[in-house]
């Protein structure tokens, strides 16, 4: 069983947590201490100090845990209080576009957190009581963190879409590059600007930039000035992007990324959303990605109100038996098959890789030797005969490539969108900070 602690730090962002952390005038010795106060307005709502407070403990835990250098008061408040900012102009975006999350919802939710920590509801709400943390509050968090997410699959996901063209095009540019089979380990950090900035805010930004590019070229760590710095949504994470191919890097980072080698940091350069500053910190080749292939072929027989599992047996041992005494696999399958796709092809599924078929069939298929009929056996789809007709050892990092250069494109389009509807979201709203008192 994994620990409470990281099992909620992995499925949250923002939590009560047990860790101490001081606002300004939240001195014992000004006479404020346990009063709430106003630390941010937005739009029609307030954000007060206790809330900030709660999402500040669960960053400084998250930090020790990564063993990283907790910032100044100062900056660690002003980022804290940033990210519950657009958290909260989400919420209100959503209850402004009539998005809800019902109860049956939300409690299935919790009950799969609890589940995928080993508890039933009771023994995980016991749990967090030990561990200092509010059911109550968790609860809540989940529900806005769900609510966002439909509202992001509204606002964002749903427009996104992805062209053949685009593929193609796509994969000749990384092939003329040379970046088709390689994965990037990244991190970011942004300078952020309003739109529209004024000079002056242009100028002070890039000032910043350059200061701050100058301090990681004599061996700052990225990490930290990123959590200092960054406003990237990634800025608390140390700017970290994780390892991607180059698809998935946002298109304004992607051709510095490409030019970098590993360990480099990029000079500081500009796009709507501010100043940004690159570090490759590893990349890597995954170009053998050798797996065993079965070239394979079924015939199915579905069940229903007429057709029982007896019958679907029964039908497929005749003419599992009829193939054995010499009648051809692929007439029969057209003729049988209730699988219309594989059937119009005599039953062939082409060559099959691992993780392609749901799991019995392909256990099944892969079980065969060449040549090989199964008995009758049952998937989700209904009773099947399956023929293993050849075997090879393939580099699939290819077709993988190939496969997953639409999803590629689409998470770096989203991620895209995604920023640039979070700008506006921000630029729209009147946001008032009231953090010194």
């Amino acid at each position: 069983m994994k620990p409470i602690r990281l099992l909620l730090a992995a499925t949250l962002a923002m939590l009560t947590l047990t860790a101490q952390a001081r606002l300004p005038g939240d001195d014992p010795n000004s006479g404020l201490e346990g009063l709430d106060f106003i630390v941010a307005v937005v739009n029609d709502d307030v954000i007060l100090a206790s809330e900030l407070k709660d999402h500040l403990r669960t960053v400084i835990e998250e930090l020790k845990r990564k063993g990283a250098r907790i910032p100044p008061p100062a900056v660690l408040h002003k980022q804290v209080l940033d990210r519950v900012i657009l958290t909260r102009l989400q919420l209100q975006d959503a209850e402004s576009s009539g998005i809800r999350l019902d109860d049956d919802t939300l409690n299935r939710a919790v009950r799969n957190i609890a589940s995928e920590n080993g508890l039933n509801l009771a023994e995980f709400r016991n749990a967090l009581q030990k561990e200092g943390f509010s059911f109550a509050s968790f609860r809540d968090q989940i529900r806005d963190q769900l609510i966002i997410s439909r509202l992001r699959q509204r606002k964002v996901n749903n427009r996104v879409a992805i062209t053949a063209q685009e593929v193609d095009a796509f994969l000749d540019n990384q092939e003329a590059a040379g970046n088709t089979l390689r994965e990037y380990h990244v991190g970011h950090i942004l300078i952020g600007l309003p739109s529209p900035a004024s000079p002056e805010q242009v100028a002070e930004a890039r000032d910043k930039a350059d200061s701050l590019l100058a301090s990681l070229k004599n061996g700052a760590d990225f990490a930290q000035a990123a959590i200092e710095n960054s406003a990237g949504q990634q800025a608390l994470e140390g700017g970290d992007l994780g390892w991607r191919p180059l698809a998935e890097i946002p298109v304004v980072l992607a051709e510095h990324v490409a030019r970098l080698k590993d360990g480099e940091v990029s000079d500081a350069f500009r796009s709507p959303a501010g100043y940004h500053i690159v570090k490759l910190f590893e990349s890597r080749s995954t170009q053998n990605l050798m797996v065993e292939q079965v070239h394979g072929r079924h015939i199915l027989i579905k069940t229903n109100t007429v057709i029982t599992d007896q019958e679907a047996v029964r039908r497929l041992d005749v003419l599992r038996e009829r193939i054995l005494n010499g009648e051809d696999f692929e007439t029969l399958a057209r003729s049988n098959s209730d699988d219309t796709s594989s059937a119009a092809r005599g039953g062939d599924l082409g060559w099959v890789s691992p993780g392609e078929m749901v799991p019995n069939f392909e256990k099944t298929l892969f079980s065969l030797a060449n040549g090989e009929i199964s008995e009758p056996f049952r998937s989700e789809f209904g009773w099947h005969i399956a023929q293993a007709i050849e075997r090879r050892e393939h580099n699939a990092a290819l077709d993988m490539m190939r496969n997953k250069a639409a999803e590629h494109l689409r998470k770096r389009k989203t991620e895209e969108e995604l920023e640039q509807w979070l700008r506006q979201l921000r630029d729209d709203a009147y946001i008032e900070y009231r953090l010194e008192r």
